[in-house]
């Protein structure tokens, strides 16, 4: 077996490999067909898709992500076989630094692919406050003034230039702003809802916001506030995601992090 192209003829195959538990998998891979910095790649045997994975590139950092074995053909190696095809197209690349996030199935895979745990994120589902949240002040919506603080805020986070994915979120997003200077902003549509804040008042009041309307949120465990608010509200953390790398390390800010994209971007 080989690893080969995803095209869009592949997408009415992905339920025969859907992971249980997982939202639909075809919107994501009729994205990455459709990206100019995504490639998928499938498995197939005896004419049946079996697996899938695809890199995504910002520049010279990559992420994989949907990395998936049909549960009738794990621990045959065909997890590391994908990992390992995505990595090496990276080779051509001026990608250093390789990211993913992994589930307790994965992890084992990608570290005998050479991936380091970096951090874990952690998930909160059903979330309840006692608090109703509203819109404060500070926060307001997204205006063009604040797209360049936007992209600076979210490369010191992240070290990464992600501005090109955030660009079509921004319009319906939020920031939280003190006499014109940035201090964080939420784009409910991107991903799980994206929070990113440089000021403890600013991320606590946008994961609010976020919980106004949706009762989940993931985040790394360097963000104490965001743990120390959900859990003095009663509610504990379901499951754990370890955030892995392969390559050069990057200065990250975990702590500003208080809702995250999703799997495949951190």
């Amino acid at each position: 077996m080989k690893a080969t192209p995803f095209t869009p003829a592949d997408i009415d195959s992905l339920p025969y490999i859907q992971p249980e538990g997982w939202p639909d998998i075809r919107p994501y891979f009729t994205y990455y067909t459709r990206s100019s910095f995504c490639f998928p790649i499938k498995i197939v045997n005896d004419d049946k898709m079996i697996g899938t994975g695809t890199t995504i590139i910002h520049q010279d950092v990559a992420w994989l992500a949907h990395i998936i074995v049909h549960k009738e053909y794990r621990k045959q190696g065909i997890g590391k076989l994908i990992t390992e095809s995505l990595v090496n197209s990276l080779k051509s690349t001026n990608c250093t630094t390789v990211y993913l996030l992994a589930t307790d199935l994965g992890a084992p895979v990608y570290e005998k692919v050479g991936f380091e745990t970096e951090t874990e994120y952690l998930l909160f589902k059903d979330i309840t406050v006692k608090e109703k949240p509203t819109l404060p002040d500070p926060i307001t919506p997204y205006e063009v003034k604040y797209k360049k603080q936007i992209a600076a805020l979210d490369k010191s986070t992240s070290g990464e230039e992600r501005l090109f994915h955030l660009e079509e979120h921004l319009q319906t997003g939020f920031v939280y702003s003190d006499n014109g200077s940035l201090k964080g902003f939420y784009l409910p549509s991107f991903g799980d809802g994206l929070i990113i804040a440089g000021d403890p008042a600013a991320g606590l009041a946008l994961l609010k916001l976020h919980l106004a309307s949706q009762n989940r949120a993931f985040f790394p465990k360097e963000n104490l506030v965001a743990t120390d608010y959900l859990s003095e509200n009663g509610n504990k953390k379901v499951s754990t995601a370890k955030r892995m790398r392969l390559g050069k390390i990057r200065p990250v800010k975990f702590d500003n992090i208080y809702n995250r994209i999703g799997g495949n971007l951190g």
